[in-house]
C-alpha cells in the first residue's frame, strides 16, 4: 500500500471563503458576545442563540429572492445548528490532536482568497463590512476552517493508502475520463437505527421521491428542504466526479444514466439516499508533464511529537532508535516495534515508491542526499522525528507517472470522503450535546 501524496495540504480557498461566510459565528464568538440564550451545548463549549440567529441570516441572505427553495425556520435551524456543532467537535477535537493555525496563516489565506476574487485583502475586508459580517469573526471563522482542514489531513495521512493494484484495475477500465456531476439527498439514520427508526425514514425518502416523480418540486429544492446531508443547503451538490469517484454501489447504474435522471432509495452506511445525475462532460486525460523523473523506495521511523516537552522526548527516543539501528538492529523490525506511523508500521516503515516531493520538501531532500541502503540522522518535519532508510531509486515516465497519481489521487479521495463522513457522524455519535432550541429540544441529548 502506498501512502497518498499530501493531497489534503493544497487548501482549497474558494470553498473556505464560502463556508466562512455561512458560519461567520464560530467557537470563539462567546469570548465577544454578550451573555444571550444559549441554542446547544456541545460537550464543553456552548453555541449561543445569537450565533445561530447571524448564521441563518446568513442562509436568507444566500437565499434572497428564492424563498421558496428553503425549508420551514425550524427545519433550516436545525440544519444550520448541526453544522455549527460539527464545525465545534472538530476544531475541539484538531486542538485536542495539537492543530494549531498562527496569524500569519490566517493572513496569507485572506490574501489567497482575496486574490482569487481579483481584490485585495483591504477590498476583501471592507467588503465583508459592507455585508454586514464583522471582519474578527470572518478570521476567526477562517482560523476554525484551517484547522478542520489540517485534521482532515492527519486523518488521511494515518488512514487512507491506495495500492499499485486498485491504481492498475482503475487505469485498466478507464478508457476515457467521462466525469460525472452528482446530487444527492439523504435521509440519515442513527448508528444501531431500530426497526421503528428505518421504517420511518424508508416512509420519508419514499415520500421525497414522490413529490419528485409527479413534479412537485425539483431535486436541489427537495435537497434544501428535507436533505439531512451536510451540503443540503447546496441543493445535494456531489460536485464534479469520475467514475472512480462514485461509490461502488451507484458506479454501475450511473453509467445507463441520462441527466436529470434520479436512482434510488438505496441504503447505505449513512442512511437512504436518492442520487440524481445532474450531467456529464469529458474530462482532458493527463498527458502533460513528460520527460522522465527519479522516484524513491524508502522505509521510515516517525516518533509523533507537539511543541515543548513533548518535543525532546519523542527527540530523546529517536535518537535511541537510530543509536540501535548504528549497532546492527534490523531496520524493518525496530519500525514495527516503535514508529507511530500507523500506515507503515506493519510494514517495517516501507513508504514503497514515491517522488521526492511527495512527503514535502524537509522529507524529500533527506531522502534524495542518501545513498541506497544508507541511513539517515534523525530530523523533524510537521508530522514529527524520523529516521528515513533509502532502498532504491528508479527512473519513470512522468506522462505514466503523472496518470497513476491522478488516479490514485482520486481514489483517495473517495476513501477519504467514506471514511471521513463515518468518522464525523462517531464524534457527533460520541459527543455530549443537548439541543436547547426547536420543538425537539428535550429530547436532542446524544453521546455520553
Amino acid at each position: 500500500m502506498k501512502k497518498l501524496p499530501f493531497f489534503a495540504s493544497a487548501l482549497v480557498l474558494a470553498p473556505l471563503l464560502a463556508a466562512c461566510l455561512l458560519l461567520a459565528p464560530n467557537a470563539q464568538a462567546q469570548s465577544v458576545e454578550p451573555l444571550d440564550g444559549i441554542a446547544a451545548v456541545v460537550d464543553e463549549d456552548v453555541i449561543l442563540r445569537s450565533e445561530l440567529d447571524r448564521a441563518v441570516r446568513n442562509i436568507l441572505t444566500q437565499y434572497a429572492g428564492r424563498p421558496g427553495q428553503l425549508p420551514p425556520r425550524d427545519v433550516l435551524e436545525r440544519q444550520v445548528l448541526e453544522r455549527l456543532i460539527l464545525v465545534r467537535l472538530q476544531t475541539a477535537r484538531a486542538q485536542a490532536t495539537g492543530v494549531s493555525v498562527s496569524d500569519a496563516e490566517v493572513d496569507a489565506a485572506i490574501a489567497n482568497i482575496a486574490s482569487q476574487n481579483n481584490s485585495t485583502p483591504e477590498q476583501l475586508r471592507q467588503q465583508l463590512v459592507r455585508d454586514g459580517l464583522s471582519y474578527p469573526e470572518f478570521r476567526n471563522s477562517l482560523r476554525d476552517e484551517l484547522m478542520i482542514q489540517r485534521l482532515r489531513q492527519r486523518f488521511a495521512q494515518s488512514r487512507i493508502s491506495v495500492s499499485d493494484a486498485e491504481v492498475d484495475a482503475a487505469l485498466a477500465t478507464q478508457g476515457n475520463a467521462m466525469q460525472y456531476r452528482l446530487a444527492h439527498i439523504l435521509v440519515a439514520l442513527p448508528e444501531g437505527a431500530t426497526a421503528e427508526q428505518i421504517a420511518t425514514g424508508e416512509q420519508k425518502i419514499e415520500g421525497v421521491k414522490g413529490l419528485l416523480e409527479r413534479g412537485e418540486m425539483d431535486f436541489s429544492a427537495a435537497a434544501v428542504r428535507y436533505s439531512d446531508s451536510q451540503n443540503a443547503l447546496e441543493g445535494g451538490d456531489l460536485g464534479w466526479r469520475t467514475i472512480d469517484e462514485i461509490p461502488a454501489a451507484f458506479a454501475g447504474s450511473i453509467r445507463g444514466m441520462q441527466p436529470g435522471q434520479i436512482i434510488g432509495p438505496l441504503r447505505g452506511p449513512s442512511g437512504f439516499q436518492l442520487l440524481q445525475l445532474v450531467e456529464t462532460r469529458q474530462g482532458a486525460q493527463a498527458t502533460s508533464g513528460g520527460g522522465m523523473v527519479t522516484q524513491y523506495q524508502a522505509r521510515h521511523i516517525l516518533i509523533r511529537a507537539e511543541d515543548g516537552a513533548e518535543d525532546g522526548q519523542a527527540k530523546a527516543k529517536i535518537d535511541t532508535l537510530r543509536a540501535r539501528i548504528a549497532g546492527g538492529a534490523d531496520f524493518v523490525e525496530v519500525a514495527r516495534a516503535n514508529s507511530e506511523d500507523t500506515r507503515t508500521k506493519s510494514a517495517g516503515g516501507d513508504l514503497g515508491w514515491f517522488n521526492a516531493d511527495d512527503f514535502g520538501p524537509l522529507f524529500g531532500a533527506q531522502v534524495t542526499a542518501l545513498e541506497d541502503g544508507q541511513v539517515s540522522a534523525p530530523f523533524r518535519t510537521d508530522a514529527g522525528w524520523h529516521v528515513v532508510q533509502r532502498i532504491g531509486s528508479r527512473q519513470v515516465d512522468a506522462t505514466d507517472e503523472n496518470r497513476r497519481a491522478m488516479v490514485r489521487e482520486t481514489i483517495g479521495q473517495r476513501k477519504l470522503e467514506d471514511d471521513w463522513n463515518r468518522f464525523l457522524r462517531e464524534m457527533r455519535g460520541e459527543a455530549y450535546v443537548d439541543i436547547r432550541t426547536g420543538a425537539n429540544a428535550d429530547d436532542a441529548t446524544s453521546g455520553g
